[in-house]
């Protein structure tokens, strides 16, 4: 069966790494028997650039058809200055809630290769391997009411935390299915003993977990997570939590990893339909310079072969590749240690693609 893929370039960065994950793809098509077809689509500041808005209607129809979605990054300071609601960060937000993406899955996986690439001990790294769960169309990010409002004389910035038992209890069984796939334990992240959507979310995890007797369960507050994680970041498997809290411990995990350049990410809707893009963001100050690291895209393309395509025998493929190339000594600039050689991100797609 023929798969549909768009890719989304984005701003920034995100054309020269998307750029070196479609290699990826041309030579899985090539060698290892991958029929898929490729389509591209505007979103972001480049999207605003051609068309005004930020998703265009063209590229969420395109969305909408795939059966997966490839992005790169957006924004930039070209369009700090434009209206909030049409900045590149809205169409974002935008095709999550559209393609109604609540799960996003964040692998933390230090390789041995790059445990050195961490300011963390080595011996706290090896064989770390976490997966953050985040909630991501509900929280902070999309609550009412928000904006700038007058209030006695002086601005206010207003922007609410929300969450349905619903939308708690979708990605609560969400960790607890990848736990079983993993070590069959969950960590729930919130701030329960100041705020009352915490208290909530707590007591619906809490809830879903019944129905899940073999998983250990735990509860920690965030600011306690976020030190555990630099601490001692091998004592969690798997770690559930909202939007806000998560897009703050998903980074932090880029640090265990060695860089943000080698952190993928997976968003999936009830169906299995994702948007895989890399941790990272749009990079402006290194843009067109070669120095982008295009490991964290490719890996998120392993990711959405593994989940939305079912491709597992090409997913690990793909990830045996960039390990491979990893232990051959080849490191971008971001994962290069002091006195190491460097090398740009085309000759690290192709190195990529010399594996496979």
């Amino acid at each position: 069966m023929k798969h549909r893929l768009l890719i989304l370039p984005g701003d920034g960065i995100g054309p020269e790494v998307v750029g070196q994950a479609v290699r990826v793809i041309e030579a899985l098509q090539q060698r290892h028997g991958f029929d898929c077809e490729l389509t591209q689509g505007l979103v972001g500041g480049a999207a605003i650039d051609v068309h005004g808005s930020p998703l265009p209607d063209e590229t969420l129809k395109k969305a909408e058809t795939a059966d997966a979605v490839l992005m790169g990054a957006v924004g930039g300071p070209k369009w700090d200055a434009i209206p909030r609601e049409i900045r590149p960060e809205r169409g974002l937000l935008k095709i999550r809630s559209a393609l109604g993406l609540f799960a996003n899955l964040r692998p933390c996986l230090c390789f041995d290769e790059l445990a050195g690439a961490s300011t963390l001990k080595p011996e706290v790294l090896k064989g770390l391997d976490i997966l953050i769960v985040r909630e991501l169309t509900g929280g902070i990010y999309y609550g009412q009411p928000r904006g700038i409002v007058q209030e006695n004389g002086e601005r206010v910035g207003v922007n609410t935390e929300r969450y349905s038992e619903s939308e708690i209890e979708r990605i609560a069984h969400s960790a607890f299915t990848f736990a079983r796939l993993r070590n069959k334990r969950v960590c729930s992240v919130d701030k329960a003993n100041v705020l009352e959507s915490s208290q909530l979310w707590r007591e619906m995890v809490e809830k879903v977990a019944r129905s899940y007797a073999d998983i250990e369960l735990s509860h920690m507050y965030v600011d306690n997570a976020a030190m555990q994680l630099v601490r001692a970041p091998r004592n969690f498997d798997v770690l559930v939590t909202g939007n806000l809290f998560g897009d703050i411990l998903s980074d932090i995990g880029a640090q265990l990893t060695g860089s943000i350049g080698m952190l993928p990410s997976a968003s999936l809707n009830l169906s299995g339909k994702g948007l895989y893009e890399p941790v990272h963001g749009s990079a402006p100050d290194i843009a067109g310079l070669g120095l982008a690291n295009p490991l964290a895209t490719i890996l998120s393309l392993a990711l959405l072969l593994r989940y939305s395509l079912k491709k597992k025998m090409l997913a690990d493929k793909v990830e045996a590749a960039v390990k491979a190339v990893l232990a051959g000594g080849l490191r971008t600039a971001d994962i290069a240690r002091a006195g190491e050689k460097s090398i740009s991100t085309s000759e690290m797609g192709q190195a990529v693609v010399d594996q496979l």
